[in-house]
């Protein structure tokens, strides 16, 4: 696995891009007349609320280290290498979370496949976290039970896969009779089974599940805040709900950047439709919910990587990765 500060980039570029094209799709002059009566105090608390999530996040990751036996990664490179795996946030299915991996190879010469199991157990642990705030805000309004059920439904079959033993060494069978280029990473897969059935075992998910919880909540109140900035009345359950379910939406399509497209359609859908929010008063406050909670990460995960690379002058040249040196 290799990375680039300008691979990096390009890839933030793109997810950018992306963005701006739906924004504009979405018809910003529309919004405009909404963003002027907006309360611009709003948008500052949606940040710290998602700076929050980011933090009880990290007690997950410091968790999963010490379950895996690594104790000699300091607390400050800890939370900066858990922070600069958000540059890569709108990546398909979140997978370039596992750029943490890599900055811990380069920085402390921990083998990539031992670390890499911890971006799948926090994806789990995740979206479990999210369904249980859909179950609970479910009660709050009429009909929400039934999304809640088909939402907890497809979590169980998604974890029951990741989980399943059987699957996992099936799959790596599979690669194992694969070309030799391909079958030789099989050995590694086989360590990283290994890891993550420590990770997904019960005992461990139950901590990590209800920081979860808590975590994601704090990024549901980021969308009340927002409603209530732009004049709305809204209930915590309801905005938790929204929110829950349109997250849980982008994250089950793995295919698409940070579930970008699938997660603002459900948002916009859901406000306008459901809460009869004004359609140009929803989409400006999807703008926005997104610019505090996904953008806002990507900014936060360059600052932590800048700090980082001042901490490690070698981290991301463009040669082969060797465990870096911290400057004096």
């Amino acid at each position: 696995m290799k990375f680039s500060l300008r691979k990096v980039l390009a890839v933030a570029l793109v997810g950018i891009l992306f963005y701006v094209g739906w924004s504009i799709f979405q018809g910003i002059g529309k919004m405009q007349a909404a963003l002027a009566v907006f309360h611009w105090w709003a948008f500052g608390l949606a940040c710290v609320l998602a700076f929050c999530n980011y933090f009880l996040r990290f007690f997950k990751w410091e968790f999963y280290l010490a379950r895996l036996g690594i104790k000699d990664v300091g607390k400050v490179d800890s939370f900066l290498t858990f922070l600069s795996g958000f540059v890569l946030t709108v990546s398909p299915g979140k997978v370039g979370e596992a750029f943490k991996s890599f900055i811990l190879f380069e920085t402390h010469g921990v083998p990539i496949a031992k670390t890499a199991p911890i971006v799948v157990a926090e994806r789990v642990t995740d979206v479990l976290g999210i369904a249980i705030i859909i179950v609970v805000a479910s009660f709050g309004f009429q009909g929400g039970l039934i999304w809640a059920g088909i939402g907890v439904g497809l979590v169980t079959v998604l974890i029951a896969f990741i989980a399943s033993k059987k699957l996992a060494l099936f799959a790596i069978g599979l690669v194992e009779k694969m070309p030799p280029r391909i079958a030789k990473i099989a050995p590694k897969l086989r360590h990283s089974r290994e890891s993550l059935a420590t990770m997904l075992a019960p005992r461990n998910l139950l901590f990590p599940t209800v920081i979860s919880a808590f975590a994601w909540m704090c990024e549901c109140l980021a969308l009340y805040v927002i409603l209530r900035g732009f004049g709305a009345d809204p209930t915590v359950m309801f905005a938790a709900f929204v929110y829950a379910t349109s997250t849980l939406a982008g994250a089950l399509a793995i295919i698409t950047p940070g579930g970008m497209g699938v997660t603002e359609g459900a948002l916009v859908a859901q406000l306008h439709e459901v809460g009869k929010v004004p359609m140009e008063n929803a989409s400006a406050t999807t703008i926005l919910v997104r610019f505090a909670t996904l953008w806002f990460a990507v900014i936060v995960g360059f600052v932590a990587l800048t700090l980082l690379k001042r901490r490690y002058p070698t981290l991301l040249r463009d040669k082969a990765a060797t465990p870096a040196a911290p400057s004096a």
